[in-house]
């Protein structure tokens, strides 16, 4: 980064590459294309409008949410397909989705109980509605979703409800594969697209016409669109991709498109050095040292191998060195290399985002 735009950062902030991010953007949607896939990102990674509106003109079908307050402020950026794939239960959940109903072109929320889908089809015939759904089901990473063996009895009743259009299913199972961790992104991506055309089979054998078959996230996203067994996938974090995406084969370094800024506000000893950026900046939901990628800290400095950040509280990180002397000053500011990029976990402080056109 220019020594000028570098002076101006207020730490700890994120910097977004923009020519990258089109770049990522753009090699996705064409992957998918080529496969005759759909691609509905999630957007859960950036979080914003103008990110969303790249992905869209370079022609996602739609988005996919996490929360009902990320699908209004999409659909307050111009967003009209929007997918909420979280089981839309709570009251304040329902009141807000049936309001964001009636602004969007299309919205389709999740079930994967007869408990949410009592309470959503009650909610649509007060409203006068009717509710497109999709019904999730686990292929293996044990979160939400209904059990694979019991999908097409669910699907069934919720089929038969009044004001519940089912038009699909969807997954979420990433690097599994026979319900085990793995680093085959292949086969596992293989595997997700085969359980997922088993039981939509299986569904419609049991009279439901559902149309959708949607899964895929980043690192296995292409993997089961090669598969031709299902219509759509959802990644997200490609936009930027991280450290964590690379070790992972998803991603090359050279793609990364985000860094986190910091300053380096105390020097106690040669060993270690203290920065501007702790737990509330720098995620720390991954386990260092430990198989099968051995993350050596829970981010990369740029350009000194040597550096690791081993240890966080709210707002101090340590850097440490493996030479034991990280040769550091205060007021240095330094580069970091995510190894999982999670913006929810950034965003719980105040923070500046810069973004270079390069």
């Amino acid at each position: 980064m220019q020594k000028e735009l570098l002076e101006l950062l207020e730490t700890p902030c994120i910097v977004i590459d923009m020519a990258k991010t089109e770049e990522n953007i753009t090699r996705m949607q064409a992957a998918a294309d080529a496969y005759h896939c759909r691609l509905r990102p999630h957007i859960k990674t950036h979080k914003m409008p103008l990110f969303t509106s790249m992905q869209l003109s370079h022609g996602a079908s739609g988005i996919t949410c996490a929360k009902v307050s990320e699908a209004e402020v999409m659909a307050d950026g111009g967003a009209e397909d929007i997918f909420i794939a979280y089981p839309m239960v709570g009251d304040f959940r329902i009141k807000r989705a049936i309001k964001l109903a009636k602004r969007v072109k299309r919205l389709i929320l999740a079930v994967d109980s007869m408990e949410c889908a009592n309470l959503l089809n009650e909610a649509a015939k007060a409203a006068k509605l009717i509710f497109e759904v999709r019904m999730e089901v686990d292929t293996g990473a044990k979160r939400t979703g209904v059990v694979r063996t019991q999908a097409a009895q669910l699907a069934k009743q919720i089929y038969g409800l009044s004001n519940l259009k089912l038009t699909g299913i969807y997954t979420f199972k990433s690097l599994v594969f026979h319900d085990e961790a793995t680093v085959d992104r292949e086969l596992a991506g293989l595997e997700e697209g085969d359980l997922m055309e088993q039981i939509a089979e299986e569904i419609r054998n049991a009279g439901v016409p559902i149309e959708d078959i949607s899964a895929g996230s980043t690192p296995t996203g292409l993997e089961v669109a090669k598969t031709g067994k299902v219509n759509e996938i959802r990644p997200g974090t490609y936009i930027f991709n991280d450290h964590m995406l690379c070790m992972e084969e998803a991603a090359k370094p050279e793609e990364i498109a985000v860094k986190i800024y910091a300053t380096v506000v105390s020097v106690p000893c040669k060993e270690y050095a203290v920065i501007d950026g702790g737990t509330k900046t720098f995620p720390m939901d991954i386990l260092l040292d430990t198989a099968p990628y051995y993350y050596p800290g829970y981010a990369l400095v740029e350009g000194n191998e040597d550096l690791r950040l081993r240890r966080m509280n709210e707002e101090h990180g340590i850097i440490t060195s493996m030479k034991g002397d990280t040769g550091l000053k205060v007021g240095d500011k330094i580069a970091l290399i995510p190894i999982l990029y999670v913006l929810l976990s950034i965003c719980r402080i105040r923070f500046t985002f810069t973004m270079v056109k390069v």
